[in-house]
């Protein structure tokens, strides 16, 4: 389990990065839109500290994850300097920072997902585990995809820096299925770290 110091000092930072991204960012209404899945997460995991404190693994994940979000909305996604670095480097005719975003999109939700899915007993089998949060994590890619394509209905012309799509016809679909890729990668890399403490948090709360 995390302490409460060393979550606080990922707190700290996190409102460092926080502040860092809403100044002047690119384009304000983008940056709602890319930032509101830190605004919303903060609060539940303060509310939940107690009755379900996560792993220490999935705070740091969540931290991570938090952090690319905010860079993505300070910048819009297409614009990272990261992103321009790697194409250069690389020679790619896009900026690929959006597809580390949804990297992540499928990584960190996968270690959460299990979490919570096993220290509740949702699930009992180890494979139905794996089975259940790739399905889980899929699925909200998608979701996230269906959220682009009506914020782009309702917004027309000014959602285009949320969609980042960079001429790409097929973006959405390389979205969801680098997330996939994150989701089972995240299973298999760390499965085995995160059994050993989650086995300590449920010594420390019952669940």
């Amino acid at each position: 389990m995390a302490a409460n110091r060393e979550l606080l000092w990922l707190l700290a930072v996190l409102l460092a990065v926080l502040v860092w991204s809403w100044i002047a960012p690119f384009d304000r209404a983008t940056w709602w839109l890319e930032a509101i899945p830190v605004l919303v997460a903060l609060p539940v995991l303060y509310i939940t500290r107690r009755g379900f404190p996560l792993t220490r693994l999935s705070y740091y994940l969540i931290f991570l994850h938090a952090v690319i979000l905010l860079v993505g909305a300070h910048y819009t996604y297409a614009r990272v300097p990261l992103g321009f670095f790697v194409a250069d480097w690389f020679d790619f005719t896009r900026n690929h920072y959006d597809r580390f975003g949804h990297l992540a999109q499928g990584f960190v939700p996968a270690i959460l997902a299990r979490e919570v899915l096993w220290r509740n007993r949702v699930v009992v089998g180890r494979y139905w585990l794996f089975f259940l949060v790739t399905c889980f994590c899929l699925a909200f890619s998608a979701f996230y995809e269906l959220l682009e394509w009506l914020t782009a209905v309702v917004g027309g012309d000014g959602s285009v820096e949320f969609l980042g799509t960079q001429g790409d016809v097929w973006d959405a679909q390389w979205d969801m299925f680098i997330a996939l890729l994150g989701a089972i990668s995240a299973q298999l890399l760390l499965g085995g770290w995160h059994d050993r403490q989650m086995a300590v948090v449920a010594a420390a709360t019952g669940r």
